[in-house]
């Protein structure tokens, strides 16, 4: 699913109002009708409803939403919020519409003190302020958002809350924005929907279509985008009748250290999980026993020394490499690390210690071969990339580090972001916040190296591996809870996860 800008979003609700055609205001009805068709799908009947609406066209949404509310037996009263002489021309129609109506109350906002007095168990509908806001609300509308956050009350946003930018809210902590626990958003859904810092503002937000032009969605060219199961499914391939081990390729892991084998283990029954024909997993002496005992589908190579990582094997017969989870930062290791990315020529997975070592060695960046995938958490990433001022800036820092250096990055967090060497970012669906546990990431290490094995491209591995690693994590949860999960857990998800995509 394609995220817009805010200049796109115009462009594509002008295109479809001159190519449909349609005019604006019935394009307007038309989203009031699916917002309605929400609202009423969860809740009762004579349910009662502030609507708070400004003077543009997303008050204009508000006072229709109302008046569709109302014919479905609705308790509806409507604040208008006058923080301007003149309103939009869709405004006024509807405004005018809303005031034909007897059953709605309709009453004006001019100063905080004609805020009114809501019933407890009143849901608040914000149509204040539209994904068109450029500016820092104050004054009046300021006070206005400032009460509506602090009342315990259901807060339902209109495209997005009222304060919000579409894309960058880095500079605004002090910034006057709608805390909503759920947002209906038009067609797309927006960049700041995908930040950890807006879900204090969006609650659960929800894509509805709007019927805008699908000629103009489907050939606009956006750099970032939201990974649902439609788009992944392309990428899944069914296995060949008469295929063997040797065609689903093997591969190799490099990882563990003592007292972190499990590491090990969990990207190794990840990796055989995920479907790789064969894996060699290449550990400290003082993990044999631990590894062949728990994964006996993994073949073991043992390192001389004991306790970590200290030489680099022989690459020759691998289709795809791994190297990172548990192994430690030891200097020795750090050059197994060196001599790994100087002759890998194939595909590469660097994780967890990894990328730590890279971190110590940034002139080792440029020597990383070309569409190397590295998944680091926002901790590691900043040890790699430098310090962000917020999600914005730490998203686009990801874009530019994985261009410069011409790799893949996943960045793995509540929602995880994949950036490549094109300057593309992709949004991951998946996920919970019990996947927040140890060993989480050297799961996905493992799914990496599976799908890279078998021959799937740094590309399609990097969305769909983040797609699988996530849904295993939300079907885990019919037998656990979010604080119980187990990132081993997640192992066993994998054939139904895989098996929504067949």
């Amino acid at each position: 699913m394609k995220i817009l800008s805010p200049q796109q979003i115009r462009e594509a609700d002008a295109y479809t109002i001159s190519h449909e055609p349609i005019a604006s205001i019935d394009l307007m009805e038309r989203a009031a009708n699916v917002c309605a068709e929400w609202v009423t799908g969860h809740f009762p009947k004579k349910t009662r409803f502030a609507i708070f609406c400004g003077m543009g066209n997303n008050g204009g949404d508000g006072l229709a939403l109302g008046r569709i509310l109302a014919d479905e037996h609705m308790d509806i009263d409507i604040f208008v919020l006058c923080h301007s002489e003149n309103g939009s021309e869709e405004f006024v129609v509807n405004k005018g519409r809303v005031e034909a109506m007897k059953q709605i109350g309709l009453a004006e906002i001019r100063s905080i003190d004609d805020f009114p007095a809501l019933e407890p168990g009143t849901v608040i509908v914000d149509a204040l302020f539209g994904s068109g806001i450029n500016r820092d609300i104050s004054g009046v509308s300021g006070e206005v958002i400032n009460k509506i956050n602090s009342l315990d009350a259901m807060v339902i946003s209109i495209d997005l809350p009222s304060g919000l930018y579409c894309d960058d809210n880095d500079e605004r902590k002090d910034a006057h924005i709608i805390r909503a626990s759920h947002t209906l958003t038009f067609q797309q859904p927006k960049l700041a929907f995908m930040f950890s810092s807006s879900v204090h503002f969006t609650g659960d937000w929800h894509v509805l279509d709007i019927g805008l032009d699908r000629t103009f969605l489907a050939d606009v060219a956006v750099k970032d985008h939201f990974i649902e199961a439609g788009e992944v499914r392309g990428f899944y391939r069914q296995r060949a009748r008469f295929g063997h081990k040797g065609t689903y390729g093997h591969s190799l892991l490099l990882a563990g250290s003592y007292g972190k084998i499990g590491a090990a283990v969990l990207a190794s029954r990840a990796a055989l999980r995920s479907g790789t024909g064969l894996l060699t997993s290449a550990i400290p002496r003082c993990g044999y026993d631990i590894l062949q005992s728990v994964v006996p589908e993994a073949m073991v190579i043992t390192d001389e020394d004991e306790h970590f990582l200290t030489q680099c094997p022989p690459l020759a017969h691998y289709r795809a490499i791994a190297m990172g989870p548990g192994i430690g930062t030891e200097t020795q290791t750090a050059n197994v690390l060196k001599v790994l990315i100087q002759e890998c020529k194939v595909p590469l997975v660097l994780d967890a210690d990894a990328l730590n070592i890279l971190a110590e060695h940034p002139t080792w960046l440029s020597f990383l071969p070309p569409g190397t995938i590295l998944t680091p958490h926002p901790g590691e990433f900043e040890r790699l990339a430098g310090v962000s001022s917020g999600d914005h800036d730490r998203y686009q820092r990801l874009k530019s580090f994985a261009a410069k250096y011409q790799i893949f990055v996943i960045l793995k967090g509540g929602i995880t972001a994949t950036a490549g060497p094109d300057g593309r970012c992709f949004f991951n669906s998946t996920g919970n916040p019990g996947m927040a546990t140890a060993g989480s990431g050297d799961v996905l290490t493992g799914v990496l190296l599976g799908l890279l094995a078998q021959g799937y491209s740094e590309f399609e591995a990097c969305l769909l591996g983040v797609y699988i690693h996530g849904l295993a994590g939300d079907l885990a949860l019919q037998r656990q809870s979010q604080e119980s999960l187990l990132s081993g857990d997640l192992c066993d998800w994998f054939g139904q996860a895989f098996q929504t995509l067949a």
